[in-house]
């Protein structure tokens, strides 16, 4: 029952030492910044004139201002309340008020940075560890979709911010049974509650675990685009990431979803795309308007969720539609023990396979 109890909470306990999806890169211009609240803390983004991303904890330590009050010239920001000026990597480089002769070791002060990256059209921000071991062993880089280099861009992108935790958002993620009752639309599963047997087989991988390869259906005339052979893998990973690839013999497609705690109890939620066909672009902006009904409907059920979860009432899950719920929280809570008792992630799944009506 440890599941369903922590299933009542409006609260989740946020992830540290790993990497989160902070926004998609095209949405950030060279020489501008952005400030967001992520994890709970507030960040500056910002893309300097030669293209790189960079990340600083949006907070002057000489007042308290937040920085993105400042004024950015591409290269460095200075501070709108006393014109103290940073680099991106957070080192103070000038204070305008010193006076003549006045030493200050500037290398003492700076803004603190996260090490932020962007890869395949997404900047991704690490959250270290606070307390427990130490950062030596954060991963080199951020996690990376398959099929697709580093430099592909997104097809398609869409964000929605879900008044809930980043658990309720997980247990939505991957709750196979919903479709048919969430996300109908005219012309899309319209006659979905006509529900069938379902068996899938899944197996634990780094920080979680996957839905095995398997063909998909060939009368379906979207997989049909993609070529012969279709087949599709669905994985899972902590901190929150949901893989899934779609290929034939010509093409494929990989969607991201990916959901980043603003704090403990709202979440932010990425729905992404890449496509190979060249075609894909012309319909970019209808594809978009047909994501975003789509993730609007599981906000929507969040919302609705919430107003019952505040009475905190005795929740239940069923095997197998509800394991994967499971398994997230499992997953969870081997990572924050890992970290408390200062040892290595060890994954405690095991092969499974689960059957369901859909």
């Amino acid at each position: 029952m440890i599941s369903e109890r922590k299933m009542q909470d409006l609260k989740a306990e946020l992830l540290r030492g790993l990497w989160y999806v902070a926004m998609v890169g095209a949405d950030l211009r060279p020489g501008h910044i952005m400030h967001k609240t992520l994890l709970g803390e507030p960040i500056l983004i910002g893309r300097k004139r030669d293209g790189q991303v960079f990340a600083l904890r949006d907070i002057c330590p000489h007042r308290g201002i937040p920085l993105h009050y400042g004024c950015f010239d591409g290269e460095t920001i200075a501070c709108s309340y006393h014109g103290w000026r940073f680099g991106t990597s957070g080192a103070c480089i000038e204070i305008p008020s010193l006076r003549e002769g006045q030493q200050v070791d500037l290398t003492r002060i700076r803004a603190d940075a996260f090490t932020c990256i962007e890869q395949q059209g997404l900047v991704w921000i690490y959250f270290p560890r606070t307390g427990g071991i130490d950062d030596v062993m954060k991963p080199a880089a951020p996690p990376r979709v398959p099929l697709f280099s580093d430099a592909a861009r997104p097809a398609v992108a869409v964000m929605l911010p879900f008044p809930c935790s980043t658990d309720h958002a997980a247990f939505g993620l991957m709750d196979p049974t919903h479709a048919a009752f969430v996300h109908t639309s005219w012309w899309f599963k319209r006659q979905a509650r006509k529900l069938r047997p379902k068996e899938k087989k899944f197996e634990p991988i780094d920080l979680g675990w996957r839905m095995v390869r398997h063909p998909l259906p060939p009368q379906n005339l979207a997989y049909k685009l993609l070529g012969r052979k279709v087949e599709t893998e669905i994985s899972y990973r902590l901190p929150g990431l949901r893989v899934e690839e779609i290929h034939g013999d010509r093409h494929a497609v990989v969607g991201l979803t990916a959901i980043t705690p603003i704090t403990d109890e709202d979440t932010e939620v990425h729905q992404i795309f890449w496509a190979s066909p060249r075609w894909i672009s012309a319909l970019a902006p209808l594809l978009k308007i047909f994501v975003r009904i789509f993730l609007d409907q599981d906000r929507k059920v969040v919302v609705r969720q919430r107003e019952g979860l505040v009475h905190r009432p005795r929740l239940m899950l069923i095997n197998d539609a509800d394991t994967q719920a499971r398994w997230w929280m499992r997953v969870k809570d081997e990572w924050l023990a890992a970290q408390a008792q200062g040892r290595p992630f060890v994954n405690p799944l095991e092969l499974k396979t689960l059957r369901w009506r859909s």
